[in-house]
């Protein structure tokens, strides 16, 4: 860590339910800071339960913490990679600007990393006539056209889903056409990882998903339904709405049995997340694991490495 004296904000980071907002806020409050959320769902206006925007959490001390990129565009607009980043910039340089400290709050591994390792994109708006054509391609032949346009595919996992073939060809062919490029510098930052054991992530996984569920998740979904949200545009949005939907439409028979599927897809995602974090780690990233007891303990650690 020999350039820990140039760190100039930090990020936490760790799997679902595991107490990032509470941290965030808590060293926010103590930091003079404010939160930038690197989350690519509480983007969305009106996906509260659902994504655990837990706004109340930033009123919970006194001056209440500020928060940026939460709540910033509608349901059915497709927010990008590119999107974030260009957003990113300039809520950081707003906060910089003001004198306050930037703790930015997240678990979208994709985010987390283009922000801490810097990044070049190409602005790609979404192109429904060349999705219409692809579309109709089996994954395989679309999979040749993407490795036909990038050979050098900077991230593999583009090739596992048909919808981020798509979108992967997409941006390569505005690369090739000279679309617009946004860069994003790395940004010197001490990483919090917040960690539980195994057992204990389990339980705080379903105690939250049973307060979700006990706050109105179910009429969250229904709302959205009725506001005009599509029932394949719920169906994108993550787990929550996802098998909410599927409740919705018989598909999951009862309310128990929507808790206990829920439940067991988001334990797997979170693993998924745990394995990103690992990877992450490997690739020389130092993440300091604390748990959300251990605040004191890591507000001293972070003034000791700015």
């Amino acid at each position: 860590m020999n350039d820990s004296k140039n760190r100039k904000s930090v990020v936490i980071l760790g799997p679902t339910a595991s107490g990032k907002t509470h941290l965030g806020v808590q060293l926010a409050h103590k930091l003079n800071g404010e939160i930038l959320s690197a989350d690519s769902r509480q983007v969305y206006i009106g996906l509260d339960i659902g994504t655990g925007k837990d706004l109340d959490e930033y009123e919970s001390v006194y001056p209440p913490v500020r928060y940026h990129l939460i709540d910033i565009v509608p349901v059915d607009y497709e927010f990008s990679l590119y999107d974030y980043l260009q957003c990113f910039r300039e809520a950081i340089q707003d906060v910089l600007s003001r004198g306050k400290f930037p703790v930015i709050v997240g678990g979208t591994g994709l985010y987390l990393e283009r922000i801490l390792e810097g990044y070049s994109l190409t602005k790609a708006p979404p192109n429904e006539a060349l999705r219409n054509e692809l579309n109709s391609m089996a994954i395989e032949e679309l999979r040749i056209k993407l490795m036909q346009l990038k050979p050098k595919l900077h991230n593999t996992t583009d090739l596992l889903d048909k919808e981020r073939i798509i979108r992967a060809i997409e941006i390569a062919i505005a690369e090739k056409e000279g679309g617009e490029i946004i860069t994003v510098p790395p940004l010197q930052s001490i990483i919090l990882g917040v960690r539980w054991e195994r057992d204990i992530l389990k339980n705080r996984i379903s105690e939250r998903l049973k307060k979700r569920l006990q706050q109105g998740l179910i009429e969250e979904v229904e709302k959205l339904l009725n506001h005009g949200v599509s029932e394949e545009r719920l169906f994108q949005l993550g787990l929550e709405y996802r098998y909410v939907l599927l409740f919705l439409q018989g598909k999951i028979k009862n309310k128990n049995d929507l808790f206990q599927k829920l439940r067991s897809a988001i334990w797997e995602f979170s693993r998924k997340q745990e394995h990103w974090f690992r990877r992450f780690e490997r690739s020389g990233h130092y993440i300091y694991w604390i748990t959300c007891d251990e605040i004191e303990q890591a507000l001293i650690w972070i003034k000791n490495n700015l």
